[in-house]
């Protein structure tokens, strides 16, 4: 029997910034429907590595497949009509316009594009999934720290991704957020989504990674479920700073 083909695949991914190599031969798959944590210590090309996945930058060397399709080097527009699309560090959504608008700013890229008379169905649709039902007229620009992080999601989920890229999107939530935060990335994945999860949240890791991969200077250094990579020494040691992952 065929193996099922991975939703990505990563080989000898190599990224570097003059004499700096952010990501130095980088290799890793995804199956459907998991969620892959991808660790690692501040610098270590996580977000760099993210930022090759969705074509914000253009890799030095290796290949990115998605469902068997090399995206590297491809715009992020078609890659995220190709089924990949992403949340940021630092988040980003449309400040001069309301939710509504932010969202089918997403929508834009769905596969197939909907019809008007859909669009406003679908995005109170994806609002209501992410928290904010009720508040489409409400302009990014007022909103709080997490419904910020809610409305960039909703936008995120708006092209209908197979593979989504979630870069610490738990991080700065206060206990109950967090708690309601991991619901909802693991019913993102109970519908159906593929998730790759940049956290340093190590609770929200161990709720949600089936699997994780540790970068350190650019580099993997361990692989594997997610309990036993955790207890690694060479993880604990470079990433924790000598400290168990119970965080």
């Amino acid at each position: 029997m065929t193996a099922p083909l991975p939703v990505l695949a990563v080989e000898g991914l190599t990224r570097a910034f003059g004499g700096l190599v952010a990501v130095n031969n980088l290799a890793l798959e995804i199956g459907r429907g998991e969620i892959l944590g991808l660790l690692g210590p501040n610098g270590s090309g996580k977000t760099t590595a993210l930022n090759l996945m969705s074509g914000a930058l253009r890799p030095d060397a290796g290949t990115i497949r998605l469902m068997g399709c090399d995206i590297a080097g491809l715009p992020p527009y078609r890659i995220a009509r190709l089924g990949l699309t992403r949340t940021f560090q630092l988040v980003r959504v449309l400040d001069g316009m309301d939710c509504r608008e932010n969202v089918m700013a997403g929508l834009v890229f769905g596969r197939p594009h909907l019809a008007a008379v859909d669009i406003n169905a679908r995005t109170a649709t994806l609002l209501q999934r992410v928290g904010l039902g009720g508040q489409e007229a409400r302009l990014a620009c007022e909103l709080t720290y997490i419904d910020r992080k809610r409305l960039e999601l909703a936008r995120a989920l708006a092209p209908a991704p197979d593979l989504l890229l979630l870069d610490e999107w738990l991080a700065g939530l206060n206990p109950s957020e967090l708690v309601s935060g991991i619901d909802l990335i693991r019913s993102l994945r109970d519908d159906g989504i593929t998730i790759v999860l940049v956290e340093h949240v190590m609770r929200a890791v161990r709720a949600l990674c089936d699997r994780c991969v540790v970068m350190s200077g650019g580099r993997k250094i361990a692989e594997g479920v997610t309990g036993s990579v955790l207890a690694d020494k060479a993880v604990v040691e470079a990433y924790l700073g000598g400290i168990a992952a119970d965080a």
